[in-house]
């Protein structure tokens, strides 16, 4: 079955749960557990369930639009849809940001992990890679584009055998560390050493939104699935829960395994001990086997995840510029395979510009979490303004108490980003309020594309808005500010900044006349 743009309706429900879970467990349930104890201690457990409702209610938000309006690259293709081709820019170029940058993280890791095998990969004391490092990582992107290249169902096939073993291993190192479980070690320096600051922390700068942001790569196929309405939805909804579920019991686990003398003195610093977690967990329990099994699954786990981004990427570039925003290139798709190659070369380009100047894993990790979040935080905004212009549009799932699901999974969304710090919102949203600037000065000495423009600003100027309100907070705030507005003062600021925000830019879609939702399929 072929859709129209040349895309192959090939994937199943089951091939789209387990790209769902398969992005989601990539290097994040690898790394986060020693990061998220370091920052938050034995509260990390609370922050795993706020990231959990988070993405799931941004999961429930997506499966609205997904189900109603299954096309390729809709992440991107959303944003155009409700509120004009100024807003789908900028949301193109963060989603490019964050998606591209997540195939270098990916692997960034599965190198990190080999080089407990093979340690002339990473440079002594540090996590960086070394030549012969740099050029197996390049090798590794290799392998992913030539999967991605011929067709998606062979990207499939790959993906699925993959993630029945990514599963294995983190169920058996859940097994193996409870038998050594200390219920101690949870109170032994109090549950919550480092109070609200550190579970919030650790939900941003810990890894856990990072491990946990895995819903877009399905969204992004939709135009490639069989039965849309239905398997979206389910997909979505199945992998938060599983995930959820197990990212818990993992961090349980590690919590409890670690030996009482190695936290003798508190948690912070844990990372430093464990910097390979539950490799190195296992080799401190005496656990070799499970040690074997933890390196495995550290080479299988990230570029699985690695493989799925190399696969969205292309079709967020491909919805991108269907939405008249980016090269008009990119919207070739090659009518045998059913691949958008230019967009895939493009993506191949980018994974490997991401892997120059960042050099470890955690050094990557705040900023594709806020990347990662602001792509998603459009989506509940998004959601609200095509209900007021396009009511009449079927929606096959409804989200049921979105008037206050809406709002809520927008004020979500914003706290995460502001948890980020502003060593990362300064730049990662300056960046966005420049650019912003600059194209709306591009389009306007086009004197016939004036009307266009004033209306693309009046429907787009809320995000700008919140970018700016969300800079003052954070430069002012606790995270990384200089601390005026004092702490939980700063992240309530912030509740009340996306709750006004959200009102504003639900009424400042496009009108119905302008909305372009049927019009554009693949």
């Amino acid at each position: 079955m072929v859709g129209q743009g040349g895309f192959k309706k090939t994937l199943s429900l089951t091939d789209l749960t387990f790209i769902g879970l398969g992005a989601i467990f990539g290097s994040g349930w690898l790394f986060s557990a020693s990061h998220v104890a370091d920052i938050a201690g034995p509260a990390g457990i609370v922050s795993w369930l706020i990231g959990g409702v988070a993405v799931l209610l941004l999961g429930l938000v997506y499966c609205e639009l997904g189900a109603a309006l299954p096309h390729t690259g809709g992440v991107v293709r959303y944003p155009v849809y409700s509120h004009g081709a100024l807003l789908g820019f900028l949301m193109g170029l963060i989603t490019l940001i964050a998606f591209s940058s997540l195939i270098a993280i990916e692997v960034e890791a599965c190198r990190q992990y080999a080089s407990a095998w093979f340690p002339q990969l990473t440079r002594t004391g540090s996590q960086s890679p070394t030549t012969l490092g740099w050029f197996v990582q390049l090798a590794i992107l290799g392998i992913f584009f030539l999967l991605n290249y011929f067709s998606v169902k062979t990207f499939a096939r790959a993906n699925n055998l993959v993630s029945v073993f990514k599963f294995v291993v983190p169920l058996a190192v859940i097994v193996a560390l409870l038998w050594f479980f200390r219920r101690d070690n949870l109170t032994m320096h109090g549950f919550a050493p480092f109070g609200f600051a550190g579970v919030a922390g650790a939900v941003s700068a810990g890894g856990v939104i990072f491990a946990y942001l895995g819903l877009t790569p399905i969204v992004s196929v939709a135009g490639e699935v069989r039965d849309p309405q239905r398997s979206i939805p389910i997909a979505l909804i199945l992998s938060v829960l599983l995930s959820t579920g197990i990212y818990l019991l993992l961090q349980v686990a590690f919590l409890g395994a670690v030996p009482a003398a190695m936290v003798a003195h508190g948690w912070r610093g844990i990372d430093k001990l464990f910097a390979l977690p539950f490799h190195d967990i296992a080799m401190a329990l005496g656990l070799g086997w499970l040690s074997f099994l933890v390196v495995c699954d550290a080479v299988i786990s990230p570029s699985g995840c690695g493989n799925i981004y190399m696969n969205a990427t292309p079709r967020v570039v491909y919805g991108w510029a269907r939405g008249g925003t980016f090269f008009r290139l990119f919207t070739r798709v090659d009518a045998k395979s059913g691949i958008p190659r230019p967009a895939l070369w493009l993506t191949l380009a980018l994974a490997v510009f991401w892997m120059l100047p960042f050099p470890s894993w955690s050094a990557m990790i705040s900023v594709v979490s806020a990347a990662l979040v602001l792509s998603y935080a459009v989506a509940p905004v998004a959601v609200a303004a095509l209900r007021r212009s396009a009511p009449e549009m079927p929606r096959p799932f409804r989200v049921r108490g979105f008037g206050v699901l809406g709002p809520l999974s927008f004020v979500v969304a914003a706290l995460i980003v502001y948890w980020s710090g502003w060593g990362v919102l300064s730049w990662l949203l300056g960046l966005q309020i420049v650019l912003y600037v600059v194209y709306v000065a591009y389009v306007a000495r086009d004197l016939s594309r004036r009307a266009e423009l004033v209306q693309a600003v009046r429907a787009s100027l809320w995000l700008i808005g919140f970018y700016a309100l969300m800079m003052a907070v954070s430069c002012l705030g606790t995270f990384g500010g200089t601390g005026i507005i004092g702490s939980p003062w700063d992240s309530v600021l912030a509740v009340v900044i996306a709750l006004l925000v959200y009102a504003w830019g639900a009424r400042t879609g496009l009108p119905s006349s302008s909305t372009a939702v049927g019009g554009d399929e693949d």
